[in-house]
């Protein structure tokens, strides 16, 4: 028998992360789910085709969640697979300092603390590991409405590539995937515009990870979007994003 592959992914209870640890199980991996909602994760594990773990994380908690994190790697027999889709986002057109708080805490604190924490264990044992990210379409461009959202999906946009350049420099093959969804229908979605479900995402996901693919837009039309924001000059933007 081969060897037992494993994937962590944290944010799995519900939209893309629970879709893609479902996805991950059907194709043959043992599956370590961590999310804030433990009920919510036994659960989707018992589902599972495969066999899962079950970690209580608030990524809000940056050490805690460093702690956890670490406890669920040595409770797998592998982990060649660790994807970060915990996230949260807040409309806050008042600029109240809560919901900033939040997002901050939430989507680069957290995301970093994970990030970081999952490429040291790749590293420390040695595995040719992959390290995905969801970022998103928005790290594009600022918005007055969310503005701490996009504003921390730019930080994992150039977070993971940073770590994708430093990876190039290891001795462990460590690959590096950065994931830019545009609207996918889950409970942080603000549009409607080429919405899919988050089944479809993490089937585009996945593929991405079979191909080791170090940057996807799911779906990939997604990408024209992406191209034109970044080549419309900023006074055109702000015209039209307010």
């Amino acid at each position: 028998m081969g060897r037992t592959r494993g994937a962590i992914v944290v944010g799995a209870s519900s939209g893309i992360g629970e879709a893609l640890a479902r996805n991950l199980a059907a194709d043959g991996y043992e599956v370590g789910l961590a999310a804030r909602r433990t009920e919510r994760l036994r659960e989707i594990g018992e589902e599972l085709p495969t066999r899962s773990y079950v970690a209580t994380m608030d990524v809000a908690d940056a050490e805690t969640a460093r702690e956890r994190f670490d406890a669920l790697v040595d409770a797998m027999a592998s982990v060649d697979l660790v994807v970060i889709s915990a996230g949260t986002a807040d409309l806050n057109p008042d600029l109240e300092w809560e919901p900033e708080r939040k997002t901050i805490d939430v989507n680069v604190r957290g995301f970093a603390a994970i990030a970081t924490a999952a490429i040291s264990q790749f590293e420390e044992q040695e595995i040719d590991g992959h390290l995905v990210g969801i970022s998103s379409v928005a790290a594009h461009f600022g918005n007055g409405a969310v503005p701490a959202y996009n504003a921390s999906k730019a930080f994992v946009t150039t977070y993971l590539e940073g770590l994708r350049t430093r990876a190039r420099g290891s001795e462990t093959d460590v690959t590096v995937t950065t994931v830019e969804p545009g609207f996918v229908d889950t409970e942080l979605a603000y549009g409607s515009f080429w919405m899919c479900s988050p089944e479809t995402a993490a089937e585009g996901i996945a593929r991405a990870i079979r191909k080791e693919r170090s940057h996807v837009y799911v779906a990939r039309r997604w990408r024209l979007v992406a191209w034109a924001f970044d080549i419309v000059p900023n006074a055109i933007l702000r015209r039209v994003l307010s």
